[in-house]
C-alpha cells in the first residue's frame, strides 16, 4: 500500500462519527447494515450520516450496495486488512529485543 492511501484511510477514520460507523460495520460483518439502521444506532441525522458514509467510501473503507429501496453498507475488509498490514509491516525491524509486540 502506498503511504498516500494509508493517510487517506487514517484521515477518514480520524473523526468520531466515522470511526463509530466503521466499527459498527466491522461488527456487522460482510452482511453489513442499512443506512437507516446505522443512523438509528448512532443517533445521527440521515444527512450527516450520508456525509460520513461518503467520506468512508471515498477512502475505500466501506462499500454500499443497493437492496431494493435500501442501501446496505459493509466494511471493506480487504482495505482494512491492507491498512493494518501497512501499519505493522516493519514492526520491531530496528529492534534487537526478543518478543516483538506485533
Amino acid at each position: 500500500m502506498e503511504t498516500k492511501f494509508a493517510v487517506k484511510m487514517l484521515a477518514a477514520l480520524a473523526q468520531e462519527t466515522r470511526l463509530a460507523v466503521f466499527r459498527q460495520l466491522v461488527e456487522a460483518g460482510p452482511a453489513g447494515r442499512a443506512a437507516g439502521e446505522l443512523a438509528e444506532a448512532l443517533g445521527c441525522a440521515p444527512a450527516t450520516l450520508s456525509f460520513h458514509l461518503k467520506e468512508l467510501s471515498n477512502a475505500a473503507l466501506i462499500e454500499g450496495r443497493q437492496d431494493g429501496r435500501f442501501v446496505i453498507y459493509a466494511a471493506n475488509f480487504a482495505s482494512m486488512n491492507a491498512l493494518l498490514a501497512f501499519m505493522t509491516e516493519n514492526c520491531c525491524r530496528a529492534s534487537s529485543a526478543d518478543g516483538c509486540a506485533c
